[in-house]
């Protein structure tokens, strides 16, 4: 059985990418190549695939059960688990231009560039990982949602012959995507894989409410959309990545994304052809590391595609909505179709959603 999945949505295909221009001069990374080939996209979901039967969401309600206060054992037995959380940094609140006036995808809502002020807060460095959800899930017993469902979405590229062979159906705009049932955190790409040499790559196959619960089990939180891309500019002013504007600065990778041609090859120019483990690149001027690649990162937000120019103090996006906010992009992303390792980008999935190239990090207003 299968459930509604956005997968790198952007309301109609892009064939024509706007180009990145601004006033930083030469440095600006180009846009992607005019006429590039279409992604697949637009509102594609698990009814497609499979549109006999549909899942309930799990409410996020549930995420209580799997707060500090209901799982609360003694000192002694908490140790072990709460030195596995990630460490934090203060992020110091302040005002910046969120979004930009020279979208790649203007459908996104990536636009209009906006003054933003945010109150200070702590994050952390790195995406929370297997290791640390591992932790998570044997303090509480957490199942998360693609493990009830039964299924998540996997890169074909990244499947074995057997599990392929197994799977006849896919979603028709993103053949590359494919239903694998058994797939989930700990078998990234199905059942005859495992995270045993992965303990310390992102967390995948995570659900925005499997990520609200880690976080409330952590006394964490998930980021706004203001505050993940605050983090993620790392105090630079109107700049592509969390390092400046050139992809590649003297010749170095600062982040996994793929590199060949999407989907049929990546050559790992990087390094890696699918997750790296965190802090592989290097961190941004706010100590933060995968800000951009790796894995997406969900944030609270509901999404909207409609902004504001008034100056704002800590927005929250919507009240309500069917597709949650997702920022930085994956491994899996290329300039030539999905465009959104950068700090303005972003896209959208439902809430149950999960994939091999989704994950998360947590937020607090306290200091962990």
């Amino acid at each position: 059985m299968l459930r509604c999945f956005a997968l790198f949505i952007i309301f109609g295909c892009v064939n024509k990418v706007t180009c990145l221009q601004s006033s930083c001069g030469a440095e600006q990374e180009g846009a992607a190549p005019q006429g590039a080939a279409g992604c697949g996209c637009g509102n594609l979901n698990r009814a497609a695939v499979d549109p006999a039967v549909e899942h309930g969401t799990v409410s996020v309600d549930s995420a209580v059960k799997y707060s500090k206060g209901a799982n609360e054992r003694p000192p002694e037995a908490q140790g072990g688990e709460r030195t596995m959380q990630s460490q934090m940094v203060l992020i110091s609140g302040g005002e910046f231009l969120m979004g930009t006036d020279n979208p790649g995808f203007p459908a996104d809502g990536e636009g209009p560039q906006r003054v933003v002020h945010v109150d200070s807060f702590n994050m952390d460095i790195q995406e929370v990982t297997n290791r640390q959800f591992q932790s998570f899930v044997n303090a509480t017993g957490y199942v998360t949602e693609a493990e009830k469902f039964g299924d998540s979405f996997v890169f074909e590229g990244l499947l074995t012959d057997t599990v392929k062979n197994q799977i006849t159906q896919a979603v028709a705009a993103a053949p590359w995507w494919l239903p694998v049932k058994g797939a989930h955190w700990r078998h990234p790409e199905g059942p005859d894989s495992n995270i045993a040499d992965r303990p310390d790559h992102p967390v995948l196959h995570v659900s925005w409410a499997d990520a609200v619960a880690y976080c409330s089990w952590a006394n964490k939180r998930l980021p706004t959309e203001a505050e993940w891309e605050y983090a993620c500019r790392g105090g630079l002013k109107d700049r592509l990545y969390p390092w400046g504007n050139k992809l590649n600065p003297n010749g170095q990778h600062y982040a996994n994304i793929w590199q060949g041609d999407f989907p049929g090859h990546n050559s790992g120019e990087d390094g890696y052809i699918k997750t790296s483990p965190v802090m592989s690149f290097p961190a941004n001027g706010f100590g933060l590391y995968d800000m951009v690649g790796n894995a997406w990162e969900w944030t609270s937000d509901w999404w909207n595609v409609h902004h504001t120019t008034d100056r704002q103090h800590n927005p929250k996006g919507p009240p309500s909505g069917t597709d949650k906010v997702k920022k930085g992009g994956s491994y899996m992303c290329h300039k030539s179709y999905c465009y959104r390792y950068r700090c303005a980008a972003r896209s959208q999935n439902t809430p149950d959603s999960s994939a091999s190239n989704l994950g998360f990090r947590c937020v607090s207003q306290e200091q962990q």
